[in-house]
Order: structure tokens, then C-alpha cells, then sequence
């Protein structure tokens, strides 16, 4: 019987090491190529509208305005209107075309809260640059403000995101008067690689970001505002928290930022499938060095060092963050948690959407609550 026992609970132990590589490696994967994994079922023409039958899915039954990538990269943007298709299919009005492109039924696209494809096409004049990091030369967009605007912005996309992800906030920067850079860094598929290509989940891209605040502090930059996305959030946290910059960071507006790993990792655990204490088994996988290592990664990451929910009393810039009450990637209990502690310096709005997907959900609505926000808080 203590054979068996033994037995038993070293086949455990090797499953859960298993799992908890698997995770971690997952979690920390290099950039991959978009996953298209919807299907368009029917085009329909009512007059001069156009309307595509989708499969319903949480998804595609989301309110909100959303665009749809193709593999063949044309895109199509749709409407906040959802009509019922019945038998689990509903129906979205497209307003805009790559090149007036339209679909075919079985053609195969991914569903984006990506809306824009480029400056451009979010109605912005920006000039590509190169920021010298200590990763190596990392490309990022600059847009000018206005002349005598002293204020800039930096934009920080999330873990699997792009540049153009941040657009949907730049909007609201140029308006303000600001100078904004959006700016890539390692390993996020546009910005140097270094080692497999791994993320660290903001750990390491922190000094990139620092790159770019010393950019701008370069060029006449007096106050910096960082606006982050999901992981970007938790690298721009990192940023106004180092002495060396706190001089400088004037505020952040962060959406559906990660707040503390451990729950983001429980959270996906759950979203996948799979228990959410599951979670703690990639924890060695990245916070041991070795271990770290054998995942892929240059090193241990401290995730402790990461939640900000029991650093909050160290915070010292004023922030705004945006909310998906439906996020289940990066949970809003936990950003509720962290104004609770911080009311003096946190403003949270919240929004029915998903994982980063607020500005979608109510683009008028996002784009005034910041607007009102950095009028009231930041000063030039």
C-alpha cells in the first residue's frame, strides 16, 4: 500500500510540474501569427446595407463596435447592432472596408478590439521612429502635438496586442494637445528580439518603456502621461513607481490593466478550462530561476513585485482606470480592489466588455471619461 501510495503521488507531483510548465510556457509564448478562428456564414444586402451572418458567440453577440481581420488582411468594421438570425446565429452591419472589400460565406476571420489598422486610418499624422533601448533599437510612431503642449503620451499595447491596439486612446491624447508615442518593445513582435523570444511579462520590457520616457524627457517632454493596455498597464506601473521617473510621469490611464499576476494566471486557468488554483503551479516556473529557464525565459520574474494591490501604498501618480465588468482574463474585482485602497489617487470607470475591450463597448463614453480626466487632473 505505501508503494502504491508513493507511486501515486509521484505520478501527481510530475502531473502537476507538468501543468504548471505548460502554463507558464504558454503564458510567456513568443508572438505567434493571428488566430482566425470564426467563420462567416452568409452576406446578406438589405438596400444599401450589408449584414454578415456570424455564429453567436459571446464574442459576436457583444454590443460594441469591433473589427474583423481576415487571412488575406483585409479587415471590415461593424456596428453596434445586433440582429437575430436564430439557431444560434445572429447578424452585424458592416460601416467600413479595407479597399470596399467585402466577404464571402466561409471566408475566415478573427474578431478584433483592434478597430484601427494604422494611424491613418484613426484620422492621425505620425511619423515612424526608432527609440534606442537596452534591447536594441525598438520602432514606435511619433505624433506631434500642439506647439506650445509640453504634455506627451506614451502608449504601452498589451501581451499579444500591437502598436495599433493603442490607437483607440492616441485619439483622445491628440485632442488633449499632446505629443504621443507609441512605442513597441522586445519581443512583442515588432520591437527587437532578444533570447526565444519570450515575454516577461512586462518585468524586463519595463526598461524599454524607460527608453522611451527619456526619448521624450529628450525632446522637451515636462510631463508624461502613460496610457497602458492590459500588460502595458503593468509595465507603466513600473515606470512611475522607479524614483528616477516619478518626477516626471504626470498620471496614467491604464485599461483592464494586470494588477497582480497570481490572479491573472488563476483567472485564464478558468477561462481555459481548467481549475483556477492551477494557476499556482506555473509559479515556480517563473519565479525560480532555474526553472525560469528551462520555460524559455532569461530569468526569474518577481512576481510580487508585480501586484500592485499590496504595493498601493506606494503609489504616488494619480491614475484612471477602464473596466470590462465581463473581463475574465484580468478581473475588475481586483481594480476595484485597488481604488478601495488608493481612492486618493485612483478613479475606476467601469464598462460591460471584456478583456480591453471597454473603448468597443462605448467609444463616446471612453473617450470622454478620459478626456475629462487628464483636463481635471493633468496640467500643462
Amino acid at each position: 500500500m505505501r508503494r502504491i501510495i508513493a507511486a501515486g503521488a509521484a505520478l501527481l507531483t510530475a502531473g502537476g510540474l507538468s501543468l504548471g510548465w505548460t502554463i507558464a510556457r504558454r503564458l510567456t509564448a513568443r508572438v505567434g501569427p493571428r488566430n482566425f478562428d470564426l467563420t462567416i456564414r452568409d452576406v446578406e444586402v438589405d438596400g444599401d446595407r450589408r449584414l454578415l451572418v456570424l455564429d453567436r458567440t459571446r464574442e459576436t453577440a457583444a454590443r460594441g463596435v469591433y473589427n474583423l481581420w481576415f487571412e488575406t488582411g483585409d479587415w471590415v468594421r461593424i456596428s453596434d447592432e445586433v440582429l437575430d438570425r436564430g439557431s444560434g446565429q445572429i447578424a452585424r452591419v458592416v460601416t467600413d472596408a479595407m479597399h470596399d472589400f467585402l466577404p464571402s460565406a466561409g471566408d475566415r476571420f478573427s474578431w478584433s478590439g483592434i478597430y484601427f489598422a494604422n494611424p491613418a486610418d484613426a484620422g492621425l499624422s505620425a511619423r515612424e521612429i526608432s527609440i534606442n533601448t537596452p534591447a536594441g533599437a525598438a520602432s514606435a510612431w511619433l505624433i506631434e502635438g500642439k506647439e506650445d503642449c509640453s504634455t506627451w503620451a506614451i502608449h504601452i499595447h498589451g501581451l499579444g496586442s500591437s502598436r495599433t491596439g493603442t490607437l483607440r486612446g492616441v485619439q483622445v491624447a491628440t485632442e488633449q494637445g499632446y505629443t504621443s508615442l507609441i512605442i513597441s518593445y522586445r519581443n512583442d513582435g515588432e520591437g527587437p528580439r532578444l533570447g526565444a523570444g519570450c515575454s516577461t511579462l512586462g518585468f524586463t520590457e519595463r526598461e524599454d518603456a524607460e527608453a522611451a520616457v527619456d526619448f521624450a524627457v529628450q525632446n522637451g517632454a515636462q510631463r508624461i502621461v502613460l496610457f497602458g493596455w492590459s500588460v502595458g498597464a503593468a509595465i507603466a506601473l513600473q515606470v512611475a513607481n522607479r524614483t528616477q521617473e516619478r518626477g516626471v510621469i504626470a498620471g496614467l490611464v491604464l485599461d483592464s490593466p494586470v494588477l497582480n499576476w497570481i490572479d491573472v494566471i488563476k483567472a485564464n486557468c478558468a477561462r481555459s478550462g481548467l481549475p483556477a488554483v492551477a494557476g499556482h503551479l506555473a509559479t515556480p516556473w517563473l519565479t525560480l530561476d532555474p526553472l525560469a529557464r528551462m520555460v524559455g525565459l532569461p530569468g526569474a520574474i518577481p512576481l510580487r513585485e508585480l501586484d500592485w494591490v499590496q504595493r498601493a501604498e506606494e503609489l504616488t501618480v494619480p491614475m484612471l482606470i477602464l473596466h470590462g465588468t465581463r473581463d475574465d482574463s484580468a478581473l475588475i474585482s481586483v481594480s476595484v480592489t485597488l481604488r478601495d485602497r488608493r481612492p486618493d489617487l485612483v478613479q475606476l470607470e467601469s464598462f460591460d466588455a471584456g478583456h480591453t475591450l471597454a473603448w468597443n463597448s462605448a467609444p463616446e463614453r471612453w473617450r470622454s471619461a478620459v478626456g475629462s480626466w487628464l483636463a481635471n487632473r493633468i496640467t500643462d
